[in-house]
C-alpha cells in the first residue's frame, strides 16, 4: 500500500488537469465528535486556496453534533473571538471521487490557527499527526485497522408517520426508539442468507467503500437484529483514521438509497450487546516490516502471552495499559457510551490485556495465532460511536510514553477463561461514566495532559462536560414510567 500511495501523489500543479471535466470540489474537515463538515465549492475557488487554504468558520469546535454551543465558552472558538475564522488546508494526498454524488471530486482538509500556524489543538487529523511525528524521530511508522459493528433499522415512510414528515429523526420526535423496525430481526453473526434479504444495500455499502478507498476487507452480520460488521483494510495509521471516519459517511450516505438508518451510537438497545469500534495497531520500520515482532521466543518472558512481543512492542502496550483509565473520554465519548462498557456483554470493563483475549482491553495478536508480520494490538475498549482519530492519537500517545519511558506492564495478562473484572482480573477497574472519566482526564497532573497539553484536554474536557450537562438536565422516559404515579 505505502509504495501505491507514494506513486498517486498529487501536487498543486496537477489540479488543473485532475479536475479538467469538473466544475466544484466538496471539502471536508473533522470535528471532535467525528463528524465530517464542508461544503461545495467552484472548481475556481478550490484551485485559488488549494495550497494557502481558506477560511472555515471556529464554530464547528464551539457547538456539539447538533450545533447547540457549549454551555461553558472554550478557547478555540468562542463569542468573545467572534467564532473568528480558521485556516482550512486541502489535504491533496486526500483526493477521492464520491461516487453516489456523481463523481464530484473530495478532499479532507486539517485546520490551523491563522495567527500561529499551527495545527489548531482540537484538529482531529492534526493530533494523530502529532503523534506520528514523535515516531519518525526513532524512524518507526504505525500501521492500522478498524472495525465497525452498527445497528440497521428500516426508516419510517411518510405513510407510516402521521404528521408527514420525513426521515428517522422527525419520526422519533413523536414516537418511542423501540418503534423503528431493525432491517432484520433476532440474533445470527455470520448469516449468509440474512444478507440477501437487502442485498442491493449489502453489496452497494461494500462496492462504495472500493470506489471512494475506504476498503472494506470482510463484511458480515453480527450478533443482533439488524446488525453488521465491517472489517476496513489495513494500512497507514493517519490514513486508517481518514478512512474509518469516511466510512461511516459512506454507509449513511448509501442507506439513504434504501431507506435505511444505520446506527453507530455504543449501546443502542438494552439487553443485547452495543456496537464496537475495535482499532488494531502495529509498528513497522521503513521497509515495512513489522517491529512488534521478538523474531523468536525469549524463553525467559515475564509471561508467557508476550514470548514473541518485542521489548519495544513491550513498553508500546505498558504505555497504553497504564495510561488508558486517563484518557477514557477519547475512546468512550458519549454518555451512552458507558452503557456498552458493562460486565457480560464481551465488551472490556478494566485495564486488561491477553494473548487472544477477546473480552480484554487490549488483546494482543501473535505468533503462535498469526504470522510474524501480523502481530499487532487490538484496542477493544472503544465503540462504534468515537472519533477514529482520537482513539488512534489517544493509542499512539500512550504507546510513545510508553517507549520513552521504558516502561513495564502493569499487570498480569489475563488467561484464557479468566473472565474481566474477576478474581483473577488484576487491572483498575475503568470509569463508569463520562463524568468519572471526564474527571480522571482533567485533572491536575493526568496522563492526558502529560501526553496531549493543557489547551486539547480543557477544550475537549470542555466539551464532555457540555455533554454530562444536558445529560443531568435530560427527564428520561424510563424515569417517567418509573415514577409518574408511583411517587
Amino acid at each position: 500500500m505505502g509504495q501505491q500511495e507514494k506513486e498517486q501523489e498529487i501536487t498543486v500543479e496537477q489540479l488543473p488537469d485532475l479536475l479538467a471535466n469538473d466544475n466544484a470540489v466538496k471539502l471536508a474537515g473533522v470535528d471532535v465528535d467525528g463528524q465530517l463538515r464542508g461544503k461545495l465549492v467552484s472548481k475556481k475557488k478550490f484551485l485559488s486556496i488549494a495550497k494557502s487554504g481558506f477560511g472555515f468558520c471556529s464554530v464547528i469546535f464551539g457547538w456539539d453534533m447538533h450545533d447547540m454551543t457549549y454551555v461553558r465558552e472554550l478557547k478555540v472558538s468562542n463569542k468573545e473571538n467572534g467564532y473568528r475564522d480558521i485556516i482550512a488546508v486541502p489535504d491533496l494526498q486526500s483526493y477521492r471521487r464520491i461516487p453516489w454524488e456523481d463523481n464530484v471530486p473530495f478532499f479532507l482538509v486539517s485546520f490551523f490557527d491563522p495567527d500561529t500556524k499551527n495545527s489548531v489543538s482540537a484538529c482531529p487529523r492534526g493530533l494523530v499527526k502529532a503523534q506520528l511525528e514523535k515516531f519518525k524521530t526513532i524512524n518507526v511508522g504505525a500501521m492500522a485497522g478498524a472495525e465497525y459493528e452498527f445497528y440497521q433499522f428500516k426508516s419510517p415512510s411518510n405513510k407510516q408517520n402521521d404528521n408527514l414528515t420525513s426521515g428517522t429523526a422527525a419520526f422519533l420526535q413523536q414516537n418511542p426508539p423501540h418503534s423503528l423496525p431493525a432491517l432484520t430481526e433476532g440474533m445470527f453473526g455470520y448469516s449468509l442468507t440474512r444478507p440477501v434479504h437487502n442485498s442491493g444495500y449489502y453489496y452497494d455499502v461494500f462496492n462504495s467503500c472500493e470506489a471512494f478507498r475506504c476498503n472494506i476487507e470482510g463484511w458480515h452480520t453480527e450478533s443482533g437484529p439488524g446488525v453488521y460488521e465491517a472489517a476496513l483494510e489495513f494500512g497507514e495509521a493517519a490514513q486508517m483514521a481518514d478512512r474509518a471516519s469516511l466510512f461511516k459517511y459512506v454507509v449513511k450516505s448509501v442507506a439513504t438509497k434504501y431507506d435505511i438508518t444505520p446506527c453507530f451510537m455504543a449501546k443502542p438497545k438494552q439487553g443485547l450487546p452495543g456496537n464496537s469500534g475495535h482499532m488494531h495497531i502495529s509498528l513497522v520500520n521503513h521497509r515495512g516490516e513489522n517491529l512488534l515482532f521478538r523474531g523468536g521466543k525469549d524463553e525467559k518472558a515475564q509471561y508467557s502471552d508476550i514470548e514473541s512481543l518485542s521489548d519495544l512492542g513491550r513498553h508500546f502496550l505498558a504505555g497504553i495499559l497504564e495510561g488508558l483509565p486517563d484518557v477514557m473520554p477519547m475512546v468512550a465519548p458519549t454518555i451512552n457510551s458507558y452503557k456498552r462498557l458493562v460486565e457480560n456483554f464481551w465488551a472490556p470493563v478494566t485495564v486488561s490485556w491477553g494473548l487472544e483475549h477477546r473480552a480484554a482491553s487490549i488483546r494482543l495478536i501473535a505468533p503462535p495465532t498469526c504470522k510474524p508480520a501480523a502481530t499487532r494490538f487490538e484496542i477493544r475498549v472503544p465503540g462504534a460511536d468515537a472519533n477514529p482519530y482520537y482513539v488512534m492519537a489517544a493509542m499512539l500517545a500512550l504507546g510513545w510514553r510508553g517507549i520513552e519511558k521504558k516502561l513495564e506492564i502493569p499487570c498480569p495478562p489475563l488467561g484464557k477463561g479468566e473472565e474481566v473484572g474477576g478474581e483473577s482480573d488484576k487491572g483498575v477497574r475503568l470509569a463508569k461514566s463520562l463524568k468519572e472519566a471526564n474527571d480522571r482526564f482533567t485533572r491536575t497532573g493526568s496522563i492526558a495532559r502529560e501526553v496531549f497539553g493543557d489547551e486539547f484536554v480543557d477544550h475537549f474536557g470542555g466539551t464532555r462536560e457540555h455533554e454530562i450537562r444536558l445529560w443531568d438536565e435530560a427527564v428520561t422516559d424510563w424515569e417517567m414510567k418509573r415514577y409518574i404515579e408511583t411517587v
